[in-house]
């Protein structure tokens, strides 16, 4: 998976300590699961959840996970070597979850470990489709780390997303959770803001606590379109249930994907005419709207949309 192409709707955490949970993942179809060695493992129980991971990784991968992350312990808990050493081993692991990423240091630690460990995916010469060097993706969960976004996005070649923590963040500045989110829309845009600043291809929000029945649904649903228009494009997920609504709701919608599709056919014939800007549905289009409309179609596809039938559909769409 290149960075062109990663997505992640929905990234599933799974505890590394229950051998159930573990081989019940292998069944669903998810972007990112995220087999977790932090937060929902003890401390007694983290050797034996790497042993579990080490046992889950030497099977055949799972045709309907698109990327099998490890969430290790943090860079500060003295933990993280150990837990690297350990999942490193396997050629199925695609990317590590770093928690608590409160500065270029934590990065840097696990980016040295990570060259050293798999020299052979992280030389300076072209990777074969087989031989992807392992993708970063870095927890954001403190003050300090806001403050230090720039820094850290710039920590690691192999850096492709940041995630936002709520509940640690909350913790941090003693604040209290809202359903509103309101505390946190200045984290969040600073996140949202600070990867799109350096390129990276994925941000991921925070966890809804609310996943039971109509209304946690209902609740997952509202955050995923108030995540969506800050700026994110996945969400963090604590059960197989919320995957479905998170991919659904972070994929471009079925009006979306025809509109750009209109666009871009539209915009082909101007350019053959000569035409920099022209109107659709009453509307100008330039440059900016057309860059919008091509990144929804690159984004339907690599979300399984058949852009191609769609292409077809309004094959005779004229600009105005």
């Amino acid at each position: 998976m290149s960075t062109s192409t990663i997505v992640r709707r929905a990234l599933l955490y799974v505890p590394g300590s229950s051998k159930k949970f573990l081989q019940k993942s292998r069944s669903i179809v998810a972007d990112c699961v995220a087999y977790d060695l932090e937060d929902s493992v003890t401390l007694d129980k983290k050797p034996e959840a790497r042993s579990n991971l080490r046992e889950l990784f030497a099977q055949a991968r799972s045709p309907s996970i698109r990327e099998q992350a490890v969430r290790i312990n943090s860079v500060d808990s003295g933990l993280a070597l150990d837990d690297l050493t350990e999942v490193l081993k396997s050629p199925n692991v695609d990317a590590i979850v770093i928690p608590k990423v409160n500065s270029a240091s934590d990065l840097h630690f696990v980016t040295d470990v990570v060259r050293h460990t798999l020299a052979e995916r992280h030389s300076s010469t072209e990777f074969s489709s087989s031989q992807q060097p392992i993708r970063l993706i870095a927890l954001i969960e403190s003050a300090k780390a806001i403050v230090n976004l720039s820094d850290i996005c710039r920590a690691s070649p192999y850096l492709s997303g940041l995630i936002f923590a709520a509940e640690d963040f909350a913790l941090d500045l003693s604040l209290t959770r809202t359903p509103s989110l309101s505390e946190f829309l200045y984290a969040r845009s600073a996140i949202t803001t600070a990867a799109r600043a350096h390129e990276l291809p994925s941000t991921i929000d925070l966890v809804c606590t609310s996943y039971k029945g109509e209304e946690g649904q209902k609740r997952l649903e509202e955050e995923c379109i108030g995540g969506k228009g800050l700026g994110f494009n996945g969400k963090q997920c604590i059960h197989p249930t919320q995957v479905e609504i998170c991919e659904k709701l972070f994929s471009p919608s079925e009006d979306e994907v025809e509109w750009a599709t209109r666009v871009v056919v539209a915009d082909e014939k101007a350019n053959k005419q000569g035409r920099g800007a022209w109107t659709l549905d009453g509307q100008m289009i330039d440059v900016p709207v057309v860059g919008k409309a091509k990144a929804i179609v690159k984004k339907a596809e690599i979300c399984g949309i058949d852009t191609k039938a769609i292409r077809e559909k309004w094959a005779h769409q004229e600009p105005e």
